[in-house]
């Protein structure tokens, strides 16, 4: 899995990306609605300050949005998975 940094997307590329990952992950946000719009600003937010990670799997040819930790997490358990034992 590859960290895509933001400034190699365009504008549309990057609305895009935001946009298919909120409309896969739903909109049950809890006790107060979410609409589409707000949640594309705040996912977007996210992203410029580095607490969500673009990322692309050439395995499957996918581009997700993972937390800066769920990232380093899976950067971990492949570099465990690469060292011999």
């Amino acid at each position: 899995m590859i960290d895509i940094p933001l400034a190699s997307l365009s504008d549309e590329l990057l609305t895009a990306i935001i946009e298919d990952f909120v409309a896969r992950e739903g909109t049950d946000y809890g006790p107060s609605e979410v609409d589409f719009e707000a949640k594309i600003q705040q996912v977007k937010r996210q992203i410029e300050r580095g607490d969500v990670v673009i990322t692309f799997d050439p395995e499957t040819e996918s581009c997700t949005l993972l937390t800066k930790y769920q990232f380093q997490r899976f950067q971990q358990d492949q570099q465990r998975q690469q060292d011999p034992p």
